[in-house]
């Protein structure tokens, strides 16, 4: 009797083992995919305008938005997600998170920051993932492509180009260009210049913008005499901070049109935009961030659903098999934009359409009808693969 108990026991141990193992094994166990979000926002310097600043959270929330997201569809492939959130006010401090959070095995970020930091952070994190949702910087994406960043925040180029085709419809050919000192201004212009150049445009006066003083009071005094050149169609403006941008509309010499950083803009995301499923989109964002979802929350969102619909189709989070899938032009994403979205093999940038907004409504989308490509339309906008001296899908 003793030795039938010890036998049904040790059937009993065994049994059990056997269905641990096997639930360890089995293929419906629960795929754990941990993505960092790196936020860091320099200091603009003072504004000379009273123009209304980019939420302090701008970006964060569309990771948060996007990461309920994947859990509610993960969840039936047994798929869970989370976010871990570093945000700082230098990079150094960003860089050294950044390097914490690798050490305890994350390799999948989105990084929102300007091109100086993402470009440290590929260097440390080097066997990682990165998803840019911060740098429109063109270089990026023309000469420095980095072997593992992908880009979701549209470049200046594509901003550009989105533009020139809109106003090349319309036959705007002769631009005003107006340019701020920053950096980023000097960068947005440059763009500008070279969509024109692209697309058969024609600057007939650069002016740069060297005032140091709040337009409030004085712009319907100054900015006639200011724009006061050759005969144009449009003012085409490079203000990305807004020191003085948003005092050109209706203040130029010639009764024209505003476009660029100000006026009709070019954006990778807007409020305005709500077709093609987008309305939803935008009520799930403002019932989670209590406000509007703008370009670098969009950028965000579909940077973390990258990754999601990655992992749903390879069934694991490797960061680089995610890349080299990304990069294969087999991994279509569905961004609301009205087109399947895709990452560009030699750059590494997101295609997708480009809104073209003022700030209560949607005016246009490019790429517009008429504007062809070999390949996809989509590549009419920014660097297309012959203007890029690297192509990161021949190292993957």
């Amino acid at each position: 009797m003793r030795q039938t108990s010890r036998l049904l026991l040790l059937c009993v141990a065994v049994t059990l083992g056997y269905a641990a193992m096997g639930q360890a094994n089995s293929p419906t166990a629960e795929l754990q995919v941990r993505i960092a979000y790196l936020g860091y926002t320099p200091a603009t310097g003072p504004l000379l305008s009273n123009v209304i600043g980019e939420p302090e959270d701008a970006g964060l929330r569309g990771a948060e938005l996007a990461i309920a997201d994947s859990n509610s569809t993960g969840r039936f492939l047994k798929h869970a997600y989370s976010l871990d959130v570093v945000e700082h006010d230098d990079s150094e401090s960003l860089l050294a998170a950044a390097t914490a959070l690798h050490g305890q095995g994350v390799r999948l970020f989105v990084v929102n920051a300007p091109a100086a930091t993402l470009r440290k952070l590929s260097q440390t994190l080097d066997d990682s993932l990165l998803i840019n949702a911060g740098s429109s910087d063109d270089s990026l994406r023309q000469s420095e492509c980095l072997a593992n960043v992908l880009h979701t925040l549209p470049s200046r180029a594509m901003l550009a180009d989105a533009l020139a085709q809109f106003l090349a419809v319309r036959k705007w050919s002769r631009w005003l260009l107006i340019s701020g000192p920053t950096e980023d201004d000097q960068a947005y212009a440059a763009a500008l210049r070279r969509a024109a150049k692209r697309f058969g445009h024609q600057i007939v006066a650069e002016k740069a913008w060297s005032f140091d003083n709040d337009q409030r009071r004085s712009a319907q005094a100054e900015m006639p005499l200011f724009t006061q050149t050759k005969e144009y169609d449009v003012v085409l403006v490079a203000d990305e901070r807004g020191d003085f941008g948003e005092y050109l509309p209706y203040q130029t010499w010639y009764p024209r049109p505003v476009a660029g950083t100000q006026g009709l803009t070019p954006t990778g995301w807007h409020k305005t935009v709500e077709t093609y499923g987008a309305a939803q989109l935008q009520k799930r964002f403002e019932a989670h961030a209590k406000r509007w979802m703008n370009d670098r929350d969009y950028a965000a969102w579909i940077a973390v659903r990258s990754i999601a619909s990655a992992v749903s189709k390879l069934r694991q989070s490797d960061a680089a098999a995610i890349r080299t899938l990304a990069l294969s032009d087999q991994l279509p994403l569905d961004g609301f934009k009205g087109r399947k979205l895709s990452f560009r093999s030699w750059n590494g940038q997101l295609r997708q359409p480009i809104p073209l907004v003022h700030p209560r409504a949607l005016v246009s989308n490019s790429p517009q009808e008429g504007f062809l490509h070999p390949s996809s339309e989509l590549d009419s906008l920014g660097y297309d693969a012959p203007e890029v001296s690297c192509t990161l899908a021949a190292s993957s």
